[in-house]
């Protein structure tokens, strides 16, 4: 009959060998997952009026996603944010789910929501902005994939408003 020790004796080098494999695997499947990878392309794709509330303006946001890894993007949810002018604009939230394929890319909608206050700094930040012409904007967001696969992106350029002042709309003197 085996005794306590015997056991032990025989658990111990067969414990350590499957610890020392679960290491291993773990440290490989780390590098995996640390190697680096090139950032999303993300571009607005278009965007359509919804129906809002109150003092607010809805819009849906559609983003293209192009992928140039080799490895395909899971998300599940999606988070943004426009600044305009240093200012904040619009943002919005969807717990839309999804994939951008490998060397791919895909179309997300993403509701936005801008408020009247919003709508109200920007209009005085714009009357403190010299020109029309060259107004910054700062499109934010993410693409939720759990513990480390979340991608975050961020889209910088600059707006011509110009056309805006002097749009069809302005009275001749």
């Amino acid at each position: 009959m085996p005794t306590f020790n015997s056991l032990l004796s025989y658990a111990a080098p067969r414990t350590a060998r499957l610890l020392g494999l679960a290491l291993l695997a773990l440290s490989l499947a780390s590098c995996a997952l640390f190697s680096p990878r090139d950032p999303l392309s993300v571009q607005v794709a278009g965007i359509q009026p919804l129906p809002g509330e109150g003092l607010e303006l809805r819009l849906l946001v559609k983003l293209r996603l192009q992928n140039p890894n080799t490895t395909p993007i899971e998300y599940d949810g999606v988070a943004l944010s426009l600044e305009v002018n240093d200012r904040r604009l619009a943002s919005g939230v969807s717990d839309q789910r999804g994939t951008v394929p490998r060397f791919g890319e895909s179309v997300l909608s993403v509701p936005v929501t801008i408020s009247a206050f919003s709508v109200a700094r920007q209009a005085l930040g714009l009357a403190e902005h010299i020109g029309l012409d060259e107004v910054p904007y700062v499109l934010r967001g993410k693409l939720a994939g759990g513990l480390f696969g979340t991608q975050r992106f961020v889209e910088k350029g600059t707006l011509d408003l110009s056309g805006a002042a002097t749009g069809p709309y302005r009275r001749a003197p």
